[in-house]
Parts: C-alpha cells; sequence; structure tokens
C-alpha cells in the first residue's frame, strides 16, 4: 500500500478526482504556445520606439509617453481577462481568444508598415520639420494597438496559471513541477526575447519594416495552431464564478455588521461552514485584519440551510471566506513595492542612449548593432541565471536553510528590489560618461563611447528580473486562494501596469519642470544636451525608498496557512504522523 502511494506521487501522469493530469506531456504544447506568442508579441513591442519615431515621425518624449500608457493599459487589462476567465469562459477558451486577438493586432500593425497611406512620409536626417500621421493613419495604428491590449489582457493572467493546472498538486512530483514550471517558464520567455530583440529587431531595423514585423504575425499563428494542437489533453479547469463576489460579499457584510462586538474566541464561534466541494484550502484563524471577523458573527436575523450554508450571503460570510479576503489584503502591500521595482529595473530611456552612442562591433567595422538589440542582455542574463539558480542554487541553499525553495519567496523579491538600486547607480554613472564623451555637434551627435557600456546596467535587470519577477510570480500564485489563481496572474501584470503609469507620469513632470532650470531639461530630444543622469539617481534614491518599504512589509506579512490557532492542531498531527513512521 505504501509503495504504491508513493509511486502515484511521483507520478504526473495519473487521475485523481477523474483528472487526468499529464503535466509533462501538456508542457510542449503550453510552453511553444508562450515561447511563439511571445516571440510574436515582444518582436514588434521591442522596437515600438523606433517604429514610431522614424516611421511615424513621433517626438521621443511623445512616443516614450505613448508607450508608457499602452503598456499600462495592456497590463491593466489583465484584471478584466481575469474576470471573464473566471466568470465565464474558462482558462482555455479565454487563451485561445486572447491568442486570436493578438494574432489580428500584429497583422494590423504590419499593415501601416506595408501600405504607403497608412502611415506618414519619410523623414530624412536632420530635416527638422517632419510630416506627422493623418487622424485614419493614428486611428489605424491605434486599432492594431487596441487588439494588443484585448489579446493580451486575456493570455497575460491565463497563461501561467492555465500550465500550473496541468500537474497535480496533491502529489510530490506535481509540487515541484509546478515550482520548476515557473522557472522554465520565464527561461522559455526570456529565450523568445533573446530572438526578438536580435533577429526580429535586425530585420526590422536594417532591412525592412513591413518583413520584420510579418515575422512576429507569422510566430503568433504558429503559437496559435500548437495551443489548439494540444486541446486533447489539457486539464480544464470549469469556471466556477467570479471569486471577487465572495470578497465583495465579506467587505459588505462586515461593513453591515461593524458595531456588532468582537466575539472572545472567532476562531471557534465564527460561522465555520465550508463547500464540501471548494477546489480552496482551509486556512487557519488570523489575528490580521479583524475587522473583517464581523461578517462571520452569526446573529439571530442570519439564516442557515439545511446543509449548514448561509440562506443569504449577503448578510453572513463565513469563516473561510474572511480569511481568504485577509489573504488577499495582506498581498497587497507587498503588490505595491513590486510597482517602483518595476519602474527601476525597466529603463525607458535605454534605446535612446544606444542611439546615441557608438553601435559598431569593432573600431574597423562598419556593422552598428540596432538600438532596441541591447536589451538582449539583461534577458541573456536572465537566461543562464534561471538555470543556474534552478539546478544548483536551490539545491545548495536548500541543505543550507531546509526550505524547499533555498530562500523563502519574499527573499527572492526582496534581492531584486535591492538590484534596482545598484542598477540605477550605474546607469546614471554610464550616462555621465555618455554625455562627456559626445562632440558638440548637431542635434543627435553620438558619443564616442561604446554602447557595450549599457551591458552592465542591462544585465543587472536582467538579474532582478530573475529574483523580483519570478518571485513575484510564485507569491501571487501561492498566498492568493486556489480558486482567484487568474486573478493572482492578473496582479503582477497590474504591478506592471501601475509602474507604466508612474513612469510615464514621472517622465512627463521631470520633463516639464527641469525644462526651465539653470542646469537645463533633464529629459530633451538629445540627450546630449539634457542630464539623463541626474534621472537615474532620482529613479535610485526612489528604489532605495522602496527597499526600506518592502523590508517593513515582508517583516510584518505572514505566509497563507501560517500562524493561525488551527498550527497547533497541524503541530500535533505532524508529531502523531512522525511517530507512526517510528
Amino acid at each position: 500500500m505504501a509503495t504504491k502511494e508513493k509511486t502515484d506521487m511521483e507520478n504526473d501522469d495519473v487521475v485523481t478526482d477523474k483528472i487526468h493530469y499529464r503535466g509533462v506531456k501538456a508542457m510542449p504544447f503550453i510552453i511553444g504556445n508562450e515561447t511563439f506568442e511571445k516571440l510574436g508579441a515582444i518582436g514588434t513591442l521591442s522596437n515600438l520606439q523606433v517604429y514610431l519615431t522614424t516611421v511615424f515621425n513621433m517626438k521621443r518624449i511623445s512616443a516614450t509617453t505613448l508607450l508608457s500608457v499602452f503598456h499600462g493599459t495592456t497590463n491593466f487589462a489583465t484584471l478584466f481577462g481575469a474576470y471573464f476567465c473566471d466568470t465565464y469562459f474558462g482558462r482555455y477558451k479565454t487563451l485561445g481568444f486572447g491568442s486570436f486577438a493578438s494574432f489580428l493586432g500584429l497583422l494590423v500593425i504590419t499593415l501601416t508598415a506595408a501600405f504607403k497611406n497608412l502611415h506618414p512620409p519619410h523623414c530624412s536626417p536632420g530635416t527638422t520639420t517632419c510630416v506627422g500621421a493623418t487622424p485614419p493613419q493614428t486611428a489605424f495604428l491605434y486599432a492594431g494597438f487596441g487588439l494588443l491590449i484585448i489579446g493580451a489582457g486575456a493570455i497575460r493572467p491565463c497563461n501561467l496559471a492555465f500550465g500550473a493546472d496541468q500537474f497535480n498538486p496533491n502529489t510530490v512530483s506535481g509540487k515541484r513541477g509546478i515550482d520548476s514550471f515557473f522557472n522554465w517558464y520565464f527561461f522559455t520567455l526570456t529565450f523568445a526575447q533573446m530572438v526578438s530583440v536580435t533577429l526580429v529587431v535586425y530585420v526590422q531595423s536594417d532591412l525592412s519594416w513591413p518583413i520584420g514585423l510579418a515575422i512576429p504575425a507569422g510566430f503568433m499563428l504558429i503559437s496559435l495552431f500548437l495551443f489548439f494542437a494540444g486541446t486533447r489533453i489539457y486539464v480544464m479547469v470549469k469556471p466556477e464564478g467570479s471569486p471577487l463576489t465572495s470578497v465583495a460579499q465579506v467587505v459588505a457584510v462586515a461593513v453591515r455588521k461593524r458595531r456588532l462586538k468582537h466575539p472572545p474566541q472567532p476562531w471557534l464561534s465564527l460561522f465555520s461552514y465550508a463547500p464540501p466541494k471548494s477546489i480552496n484550502s482551509r486556512l487557519p484563524y488570523t489575528e490580521q485584519f479583524r475587522f473583517l471577523d464581523k461578517a462571520a458573527i452569526v446573529t439571530p436575523e442570519d439564516a442557515v440551510k439545511p446543509d449548514g450554508s448561509a440562506a443569504n450571503p449577503w448578510r453572513l460570510c463565513s469563516l473561510q471566506q474572511v480569511e481568504e479576503v485577509k489573504c488577499l489584503l495582506r498581498v497587497l502591500p507587498i503588490w505595491a513595492a513590486a510597482v517602483l521595482y518595476h519602474v527601476g529595473e525597466k529603463q525607458q530611456y535605454v534605446v535612446f542612449q544606444a542611439m546615441q552612442s557608438d553601435r559598431h562591433l569593432t573600431a574597423a567595422s562598419t556593422f552598428q548593432i540596432p538600438p532596441a538589440t541591447y536589451a538582449v542582455f539583461s534577458m541573456l542574463t536572465l537566461t543562464l541565471w534561471v538555470p543556474l539558480y534552478d539546478r544548483a542554487a536551490v539545491p545548495f541553499l536548500r541543505k543550507l536553510t531546509g526550505k524547499p525553495g533555498g530562500i523563502t519567496v519574499l527573499q527572492r523579491i526582496g534581492i531584486g528590489i535591492a538590484l534596482t538600486v545598484v542598477e540605477s547607480l550605474i546607469s546614471a554613472a554610464v550616462e555621465q560618461e555618455r554625455r562627456r564623451r559626445a562632440p558638440g555637434g548637431g542635434a543627435g551627435a553620438v558619443s564616442a563611447m561604446s554602447a557595450m557600456w549599457l551591458v552592465p546596467q542591462l544585465s543587472l535587470a536582467g538579474l532582478a528580473e530573475a529574483f523580483c519577477a519570478i518571485g513575484q510570480v510564485e507569491f501571487f500564485y501561492k498566498e492568493f486562494p486556489e480558486n482567484m489563481r487568474s486573478v493572482a496572474g492578473s496582479f503582477f501584470f497590474c504591478g506592471m501596469a501601475a509602474a507604466n503609469y508612474l513612469n510615464g507620469f514621472l517622465i512627463s513632470v521631470v520633463h516639464r519642470a527641469t525644462e526651465g532650470s539653470p542646469a537645463g531639461n533633464w529629459l530633451p530630444e538629445d540627450l546630449n544636451k539634457g542630464r539623463l543622469d541626474y534621472f537615474y539617481y532620482l529613479v535610485a534614491g526612489l528604489c532605495a525608498l522602496n527597499f526600506v518599504y518592502f523590508l517593513v512589509c515582508a517583516k510584518w506579512y505572514s505566509y497563507k496557512g501560517s500562524g493561525g490557532k488551527d498550527d497547533v492542531i497541524a503541530s500535533f498531527e505532524m508529531e502523531e504522523r512522525e511517530i507512526v513512521k517510528i
């Protein structure tokens, strides 16, 4: 009997509660779909700054602000995608719809480059006044952006949760498969990004924009094929209604019962009904956010059905529902720290720095590396670090700390946030050197400094992402209740959305505030006449404050299922199991 149980625990391809988990077999289709989807999306998005300024003749500050708003809206749309996924469609249908919308969006943007009447006339270098896009041309471009927003809003909150759904969470190998899936997901994602910012960007910038934009659209078509090819072996979790409804019920009932006296032993006296078929794990009572406990106080007016559930969930909530809302509230301060992390890690001006630096491979070479391609060094660092961390660092740290992940998820996030401070300081120092070696010629003059000096800051950005971004995804997935995993997926991207909006706002404010300053505008059209290094120092200061804030939040945080009143019972059960083994 024990041998059979051990075999089942180590086998992903098992039937549990009539669900056939095929984690390893489903991964080629899911990872393949993700890889080609990112090859398509990133192959276009990574070079949009150059495209908008050279083809659509936008000013740099306008293009940067527009893309900040676009990326922010794209990430914020994941909340709506998570809602429709959980309430109506499920992850499979939502991912299929999102992939098709992304393909159409990439196709529309490709058409803006392929047909002359869909973009303004070419502006020669050195021309002071360039013809901007007409309203119809702008509307057509924005239509492509809109389709990409819809596609990303549907794909991003569901892809990680859908991949994790393919593993059995009740087996040892299934749990390890989920942990490894997060790491390898980012590994393949970064590989796709590397291909996009090298080969695809080179075709776009140096050969042909229509062909260079058509390639990502073709990648997205392959992504669609791979996704639907694995349909027969996927585990498809049916939508059970939006978990946000339960959150709203707890808040509404707690407000209605706010004048009731808090019970002396809430873990014993509060309404403790739990649905028998709920996918959520049982949570112990916690002391934090005690004002929500009043939602589970039973009054004479509260009716209970024969099965033990509340007759009116808008008048009485269970202790389990209350604890699930507490999980959500505990995550919010950690999520807020991620916003400034993204501001520090995503350097909006690095492409323009590369454009005004020496991009030749050698002094005698005539080939110049495309400006957007330098982002590959950030991705290369992440790609090299993830397998090293997963296969070498984690086992070593596991022996030292005894923790399954080597270090806690919050420690992993904290390391990434700390790295953004160092990254911003190095960025400022490099920009000072680039500006010092710039000639005093006309607008946009190229500095004698090699653009390879941008590599250290980009490598630190990749390392910070390997720690903080992957840590955030794992943190949200594990700390949210099981029925909120699509919402958990959207939380990561909502952090990026807030960072995009904040970054765009910060750039606009700094640009306007320093326009008439004695030191000159920090962020002018010509970086040689600005003080971008001051801007990086400002970001470094904000990231340092953010790191201190995160340390306070991390010390306060209590992991899901820990620190509750049921922990004593759990410890006795663990001791009993140990005695049985002996």
